[in-house]
């Protein structure tokens, strides 16, 4: 008896741990002060807020991240983790690449920097 719960117990932390959402990566933002209007709106529009995906009339999984108000209230973590396909968040742009290192620092440093638009 103590065997089954002793391997249930087992079994249950394994699984809650492989849901485990991965570390997000850092970058440095020492002299990156990215705005939403000069750097972020372009890479979220060329990226993210396109037809079908998270613009202002699909809204996928609620996400409207073609205006400053929608990218600015979006969760910064879901953000993060799904630019950088890291494990636990869904890889963003959907079936794509991740966008280039220079892109995933900017949208860091803007998040890391309070969004400001």
């Amino acid at each position: 008896m103590f065997k089954k719960i002793t391997t249930s117990f087992l079994l249950a932390a394994i699984l809650l741990g492989a849901c485990k959402k991965e570390n997000l990566v850092t970058y440095d933002c020492i002299g990156l002060s990215p705005t939403y209007t000069a750097t972020i709106k372009s890479i979220l529009d060329a990226n993210c807020a396109i037809s079908g995906c998270h613009n202002a009339s699909s809204k996928a999984n609620g996400i409207d991240l073609s205006s400053y108000s929608g990218a600015s209230t979006a969760n910064s973590n879901d953000i993060l983790g799904a630019i950088e396909h890291a494990s636990g968040y869904p890889a963003m742009p959907k079936g794509g690449s991740k966008l280039s290192t220079a892109s995933r620092q900017a949208v860091y440093c803007w998040v890391q920097s309070g969004k400001p638009n």
